[in-house]
């Protein structure tokens, strides 16, 4: 449904997007995830039409968004990071009035602006005027307004701004309830959110497309870097047992109370994210066998954070592939 293919927007000198590619099917809910100035808005931007491309090619629904570009929108639902609205117009007003600019036929537009107002969660604010909303509530008539014309492609930059908790789960299910039909693509910068959000994760780094896949193999990515116990029992015992699993590089004493030890057990460099469990199971049992009692036991590393961090700071960090 969305097909970006080498796309670049330079400004001057200076390339915002630099040859990016990916593509977006119905059903598909993706994300975009990258710091602030990565290319992501600049990016959704182009997809709606509001912007164009400095080099190749986007279509929305087979529609090019240079050479078609009225039905490439015609087929996008788009919520920019900034949603401008009219104040003075109530919220019934306002999406009747964008449903008719957007062409939904006369005879089905109430229809749809209830369908919308229930969906982005402003139906009880239907006749009070914009002006007079909280910030979260104008974002979810901006979010009312990306649907209201039942687009195939919805583009939502940052929807969950400014809503409070119970919202932003109210926002994050209309995402995910809209990807079993729609094609979705949402910018983010908010790793939380592309979890619960997302099949599919783009992450953007200085204009470039650094990573791609499904949570979970991003976050498999980055290598496991150790491995926390808390043992109960003769820590100096612990400590031998533990230093002399295959794989272990190093073992540290951590903190120590009610008859229970902390330690932070270290890996060997080229023990992968599937051998890093052998680890943590070959630990558990020697440390049993020894008489001693295992309270927890678990690895640290493998986090979509560690990956985002690993990926767009530019330090380097042990990342298995890209």
């Amino acid at each position: 449904m969305i097909h970006v293919s080498h796309l670049t927007k330079r400004y001057g000198a200076r390339a915002a997007v630099d040859d990016v590619s990916f593509d977006v099917a119905t059903g598909e809910v993706v994300a975009f995830l990258g710091p602030n100035g990565a290319g992501k808005s600049t990016t959704l931007r182009i997809l709606a039409g509001s912007l164009g491309p400095s080099a190749g090619r986007v279509t929305v629904a087979g529609h090019d968004v240079v050479d078609d570009s009225i039905e490439a929108r015609r087929h996008v639902g788009y919520m920019p990071e900034s949603v401008a609205l009219y104040p003075e117009m109530r919220v019934i007003e306002y999406l009747d009035f964008r449903a008719e600019l957007k062409r939904v036929a006369r005879r089905n537009r109430g229809a749809y602006v209830d369908d919308a107002m229930h969906r982005a969660g402003v139906a009880e604010v239907a006749h009070r005027r914009i002006g007079h909303l909280s910030k979260g509530f104008r974002q979810r008539v901006g979010l009312a307004d990306a649907v209201v014309a039942r687009p195939p492609v919805v583009v939502l930059d940052e929807p969950t701004a400014g809503l409070d908790p119970n919202q932003i789960r109210e926002t994050r299910a209309l995402v995910r309830a809209l990807g079993e039909s729609h094609a979705v693509l949402l910018s983010t910068h908010i790793l939380s959110e592309a979890e619960a959000c997302a099949n599919r994760v783009l992450l953007l780094h200085r204009g470039r497309l650094v990573a791609e896949g499904a949570p979970d193999r991003l976050r498999a990515m980055r290598r496991v870097t150790h491995v926390d116990v808390c043992v109960r029992g003769a820590p100096e015992v612990a400590e031998r047992v533990l230093d002399g699993i295959p794989g272990v590089a190093a073992v540290a004493r951590i903190d120590s109370g009610d008859g229970t030890t902390r330690f932070r057990v270290d890996l060997a460099p080229d023990v992968d994210a599937g051998r890093a469990g052998d680890v943590a199971e070959h630990a558990s049992a020697a440390l049993v066998a020894a008489g001693l009692g295992v309270r927890e036991l678990g690895s640290s590393g493998g986090s979509l954070e560690d990956v985002f961090a690993a990926l767009t700071s530019g330090a380097p960090a042990p990342l298995e592939d890209r």
